[in-house]
């Protein structure tokens, strides 16, 4: 807390490249190292830059990681003041982000009330994907897809939940949505993440894999066998508490725990609000769809139904 409506936020994220060209993996470095801020219902405000180099490397290889991860950060409206580098074997690029948040407002994975409707804001599939980069097997489409999500803001998704000004339209109040827990997916993967709002709401969840969406190319990666190694980590961690319904086929178990770069949000809202919520982030560019609902505690953690 720095005042009685302001309080600092704060996150790290960084990882080795994903993709060949240099500027692009700089902007998916600073969106994944931006997403924490948003997901907590702040705004990012500064960051430090953090690379490891080799030796002996181009250094216009780390000019153009630097410029594009400035794009991002540009973007976001986030200064970068500084930063710190060493000399490493492998190279490894991302942010240390400071943003603001009022403290009565701040959103975290807990909080998440039964019938309340679950949104989410990406599609699926970044991280077969860029292990079918790595085997060169992606098709260029699906490449183009998943560096468009990867490089895509959660930023305007935050505006509309946490800003009051957002929902003028509403003819009653101006209050914010009803949002009651929210979180980013990335490296856990739908189901792993999913797993964290239960368990920190104390409920259970009903998610329809026919309505989460996917990038174009992942389920034909999974197909293929391009699975990464984090993705068979997370299936390995938290498919114990997860209850298929008929009808869910064996790829679409996969997809729902594959970890993802820069992923979308996750949001657990009022029934009476998800409509118009999901409206309003189609309005801002975000396109939002509702992909389950949350129950009372009970067993299985998290049902996969059709």
């Amino acid at each position: 807390m720095i005042g009685p409506s302001t309080a600092l936020v704060q996150t790290v994220d960084f990882f080795t490249p994903m993709v060949d060209d240099p500027y692009t993996f700089g902007q998916i470095a600073a969106t994944n190292a931006l997403s924490d801020v948003y997901a907590m219902g702040g705004h990012p405000i500064t960051s430090l830059a953090l690379v490891c180099f080799p030796e002996k490397a181009d250094l216009a290889i780390l000019e153009r990681v630097l410029a594009g991860g400035l794009s991002k950060m540009i973007e976001a409206g986030c200064s970068v003041i500084g930063g710190h580098s060493v000399r490493d074997e492998e190279m490894k690029f991302g942010y240390s982000v400071t943003g603001l948040v009022d403290p009565a407002r701040v959103l975290i994975n807990g909080g998440a009330k039964p019938d309340d409707r679950l949104l989410f804001t990406k599609a699926l599939g970044t991280g077969v994907i860029s292990t079918a980069i790595k085997k060169q097997a992606a098709k260029p489409q699906w490449i183009d897809a998943a560096v468009a999500s990867m490089t895509t803001l959660n930023k305007p998704a935050a505006e509309v939940i946490s800003s009051s000004a957002a929902n003028d339209q509403r003819p009653t109040t101006n209050d914010l949505f009803t949002v009651h827990a929210m979180t980013d997916v990335t490296g856990f993967g739908l189901i792993g993440h999913a797993r964290e709002v239960a368990l920190a709401s104390n409920v259970s969840l009903r998610i329809y894999a026919s309505s989460v969406p996917l990038i174009e190319g992942a389920l034909e990666c999974v197909r293929a066998g391009h699975i990464p190694g984090g993705l068979k980590a997370n299936r390995e961690f938290a498919e114990c508490v997860v209850g298929y319904e008929d009808g869910v086929s064996e790829e679409m178990k996969t997809i729902l725990f594959d970890p993802q770069t820069a992923g979308g949000l996750l949001i657990s809202v009022a029934p009476e609000d998800a409509a118009e919520l999901t409206r309003a982030l189609a309005a801002a560019g975000v396109p939002a769809v509702e992909i389950g609902e949350v129950l009372s505690a009970t067993k299985p953690l998290i049902t996969v139904a059709a």
